[in-house]
């Protein structure tokens, strides 16, 4: 048996796409918290693996022609692990375009619109001094929307995203979880919801959800941790 994967995370929407996953495929792996709330995201030995500074990453001791291999970027990685161990991915190339069309729609619109949401919506009116911008607020509250318009329609006649359940699934179902953060109303969403609770049910995915969930705490009045996640702190 090869060693171990390095899972270096912390419980977050991105972190657990890659949680998930690992749990799915039964791929072993030894996990490395990066309190991102401390800014060990932006430690030398961290940057190494992930230069942007970002959970989160991998290292495979066991990469291509049996060479260990650093990855990060969260879409990166699941096509990594699908390619790897040959499941998710689809069983077909029409398959593997479809997965790869719902996978960059997430993590070019889902992740990044959703995102900008929480932080308006939630921690940039908590901040010091509080930034309540009504735009920014009703802009990502509205293109989430969207959003899960988009997917609810794609929902319609599917079980899910891609056809069979694949890395796409695994990749928009943490950031669709933070809705109620998003002030989304999945009623209005009915075949999103029910795709919601169909994947909640498995195993893998709840379970890689929790993974270190008692580590997460409130930064809407730690200021030394909005500092450092909002930009307020610089990484040379």
């Amino acid at each position: 048996m090869s060693d171990p994967i390095e899972l270096y995370y912390w419980p977050t929407p991105n972190g657990w796409k890659i949680s998930i996953a690992l749990l799915e495929m039964d791929l072993p792996f030894r996990l490395h918290f990066v309190d991102i709330n401390a800014g060990e995201q932006f430690d030398a030995d961290f940057r190494r693996i992930s230069p942007n500074g970002r959970i989160p990453a991998i290292v495979d001791p066991d990469g291509p022609d049996g060479a260990p291999v650093a990855i990060f970027e969260s879409g990166a990685i699941l096509s990594y692990l699908a390619r790897k161990t040959g499941r998710f991915f689809g069983a077909s190339e029409r398959e593997r375009i479809e997965v790869d069309q719902w996978l960059f729609w997430q993590v070019g619109n889902v992740g990044p619109m959703a995102g900008q949401a929480h932080h308006f919506l939630r921690y940039a009116p908590a901040m010091d001094p509080p930034h309540d911008l009504p735009y920014a607020k009703d802009r990502y509250r509205n293109e989430v929307g969207r959003l899960y318009r988009v997917l609810d329609h794609r929902l319609a006649e599917r079980d899910f995203v891609a056809g069979p359940y694949s890395i796409a699934d695994m990749a928009i179902w943490p950031w669709a979880s933070r809705w109620q953060r998003q002030e989304q109303d999945l009623d209005r969403f009915p075949h999103m919801k029910a795709w919601f609770d169909r994947l909640e049910a498995r195993p893998a995915v709840s379970a890689g959800r929790a993974l270190g969930a008692e580590r997460r705490r409130e930064i809407t009045t730690d200021r030394a941790a909005q500092r450092t996640l909002f930009g307020q702190t610089a990484a040379e």
